[in-house]
């Protein structure tokens, strides 16, 4: 997959109507958006177009109405807090690509954005039917994608659509690939990368991808136990993925034989319920009592992690450390957090509970690079083809 993609900053737009695929999938509480991240992170891409004299048709999912028409999913929301953002008003089309959507297309003027309801209010938008990508395409003379966190996902509006008209990328997706792109193919070395998180078997293949371009992988989180239990240690009732346990010891040669230094944690804060009051303890890693788990990494292996990290120029995080949302086991979270942001490293965060710990924790502007996507930065990281980046027209 070529990441040498064409931009709207190279595509000739005045105009033009222009379909642009946006991630709006913002949460809401009784229709009242309660983080508007998502909404303000496409704004560079949409003034860009409206200043360019383009007529701009905005299009997004929100949550999973599973194909179905349902008023508790629909977009109006996000249309008002655009038309505050933009300072104009944003039209929201009763349907996808019905009668409403084609008649305020068709009257869309340079300069006027208007919005499609939600793309999943259609079953044919998830099963990208070749009909329903026609539909799309026919409102608009050129396709944006700027849904990075969607690029994993072959739907109608993040791929399909791009049979049918000519796509180029949008200036978020744009620096997704330009980020994660150089520092997966020329990084600066030491190339380091933390992972961590619940499930090991959720990351494998990202672990076997990096093996063959870190210097040194972190591991950390409830994935860690099954990394210490394959290696013959005491785990007590911490998460272990039995069925990985020899893949997991593949993985651990497959680092040897490279020369990659696979660093685990030597110590662990136990609890003896996931529980913030909880009675905790600080153990070897490999020495969990029978009736604890492990439910973040310890000091000694904070202070391991933060002088290795302390020495990278690129570092690349996926998943926290520990149950960082409970206070009582947020420290080692908190400790990487911390050395990531005061390395001098080109840092990148892949999407999901990694950012959002580093922005509860206060270091999200002193990061490089924050994704937008959870689900995309991990199979981008993995090495695997991402359909709504893939169908961009490269330069």
């Amino acid at each position: 997959m070529s990441l040498n993609k064409k931009s709207v900053a190279d595509a000739a737009v005045s105009g033009k109507k222009v379909l642009v695929r946006c991630d709006f999938n913002v949460p809401l509480q009784e229709g009242v958006i309660t983080d508007d991240t998502r909404i303000t992170a496409a704004l560079p891409t949409i003034r860009h177009l409206l200043a360019q004299g383009a007529a701009v048709i905005l299009c997004s999912h929100l949550g999973r109405p599973k194909g179905e028409v349902n008023p508790k999913y629909s977009l109006r929301p996000v249309a008002a807090r655009l038309s505050e953002l933009l300072g104009q008003p944003v039209a929201l089309a009763q349907d996808v690509t019905g009668e409403s959507a084609r008649a305020l297309a068709a009257g869309l003027q340079p300069g006027q954005v208007m919005l499609l309801e939600n793309l999943r209010f259609r079953p044919e938008e998830e099963k990208n039917e070749e009909g329903f990508c026609r539909e799309l395409a026919a409102l608009a003379d050129l396709y944006v994608n700027d849904a990075f966190g969607a690029a994993h996902r072959a739907h109608a509006s993040t791929a399909g659509v791009a049979a049918f008209l000519p796509a180029v990328a949008g200036f978020l997706m744009q620096r997704e690939i330009d980020v994660m792109g150089r520092a997966l193919e020329k990084p600066e070395r030491p190339f380091v990368a933390i992972l961590g998180g619940a499930k090991v078997a959720d990351k494998l293949a990202l672990i076997e991808n990096l093996l063959d371009k870190c210097d040194s992988v972190l591991i950390g989180g409830g994935m860690s136990y099954t990394f210490s239990r394959a290696q013959g240690g005491q785990i007590g009732r911490s998460l272990c993925d039995e069925s990985k346990l020899d893949m997991v010891r593949g993985l651990m040669e497959k680092a040897a034989q490279k020369g990659v230094q696979l660093l685990l944690p030597c110590d662990t804060v136990c609890g003896r319920s996931l529980d913030n009051d909880t009675e905790r303890r600080v153990v070897k890693a490999d020495c969990i009592p029978d009736d604890f788990q492990g439910l973040d990494i310890g000091p000694e292996t904070c202070e391991r992690f933060a002088a290795v990290i302390k020495g990278a120029k690129t570092v690349v995080w996926n998943g926290p450390m520990g149950v960082f949302e409970l206070p009582a086991f947020a420290e080692g979270t908190r400790a990487v957090a911390r050395a990531v942001a005061e390395s001098k490293a080109v840092s990148i965060i892949g999407g999901g509970d990694s950012a959002s710990a580093i922005e509860q924790l206060g270091f999200s502007k002193q990061v490089t690079h924050i994704s937008t996507g959870g689900g995309a930065s991990l199979e981008f990281l993995e090495g695997r083809v991402l359909p709504g980046v893939a169908c961009l027209l490269d330069k």
